[in-house]
Parts: C-alpha cells; structure tokens; sequence
C-alpha cells in the first residue's frame, strides 16, 4: 500500500491498517465506526484523435511530465463512462470534438496504481487548440512523432501498437503491463 490514511471520512476518527474480516489486504479501518476504506487504482482515460492519417497531441502544461507530448487523456470523475471521460478530457486539452470509436489500448500501471485506457477516435474537424493543462496542440503523422519528447510510457506502448495495426489494415485490443522504471 503506498497511501497512508490518517482519519475516517464518515466519523474523522483515527484509522488503523490491517486486515478486514473476511478480507486478504491491509485496509485502513476505523477505529470507532468500523468503516473500511478501500483504495483502488485510479482510471486515466483518453484517446487518439486521428484526423487524415495523422494523430493530434497535446504538450503538457502541467506537471508530471511538463512540456512533453501526450495523446489527451486524463483520471475519469465519478458518474461517468469511460467514453464520456475520454472525451471530456480531449476537449479539455486540446478543445477537440471526436467521434469515439472502439476500445484500443488498455495499459496496466500498478506501480502508481493507475489503469490507462485509450480509444481510437475520429476528430470532428480540426477546430483545436490548447486547453489549460496543454501548451501547445498539434497533428503529427507517424514519421513526425516526437518518440523521445512522449510523456508516458503508456501512450508511447498505445501508439506503436495503433500504427503497426493501421499498417496491417485491422485494429485489435491491446492490453500492456508496466513494470516500474524510471519515468511513467
């Protein structure tokens, strides 16, 4: 477990860490009302917008990984699918419209507790722009990527794969593991 928890959200009394009833891992577990706080890994969610052969990235804005290139993605809130999070964060940063297309990538990040899942996508058109979390926004097509300017591990796994199955002429679903190193 790689969060500590101090006090209960439902009484605000301390909590302990240990083993449920009935359970397999450490939990935090309130000392007074017994309530058991689960921490699970956090959905990142997003997709890659192609437009004419060509993908639109984002440059971050915001850390981690400030000022490097990134399909748009980011944590799905609560109440939504993971479609309408892939495309709320693509109009977040980069103001893009997309036509959602199927599930694509799904990587596995279990050192950061993390799960990214990315769709393919068809832009609208080719109103776009930075959002707030983005510097720049831009079309690149496949010899212009800028491979050692990509900010995480995932979208560099998510778009080797989409080009090597758009070359085959037939998408499937990929699913990656990513084992800790430096970087994300």
């Amino acid at each position: 477990m790689t969060h500590k928890m101090n006090y209960c959200n439902q009484c605000g009394s301390p909590l302990d860490l240990r083993v449920p009833e009935g359970d397999s891992v450490p939990r935090h577990v309130c000392q007074d009302c017994g309530m058991i706080h689960y921490l699970n890994p956090k959905l990142v969610v997003g997709c890659i917008p192609e437009w004419e052969g060509q993908i639109l990235l984002c440059r971050r804005a915001i850390e981690p990984r400030r000022g490097l290139w990134t399909l748009p993605a980011g944590f799905m809130e609560n109440g939504e699918t993971t479609a309408q999070g892939a495309m709320r964060e693509t109009l977040e940063e980069a103001c893009a419209r997309v036509e959602l297309g199927a599930l694509f990538s799904l990587v596995n990040v279990p050192h950061i507790n993390q799960v990214h899942l990315f769709y393919r996508s068809r832009l609208i058109d080719t109103r776009f722009a930075p959002g707030v979390e983005s510097l720049e926004t831009a079309l690149f097509a496949e010899p212009e990527i800028p491979w050692k300017e990509l900010a995480f591990r995932s979208v560099t796994l998510c778009l080797k794969a989409y080009f090597a199955d758009r070359a085959a002429g037939r998408f499937t679903f990929h699913e990656d593991d990513l084992l800790p190193q430096a970087g994300y």
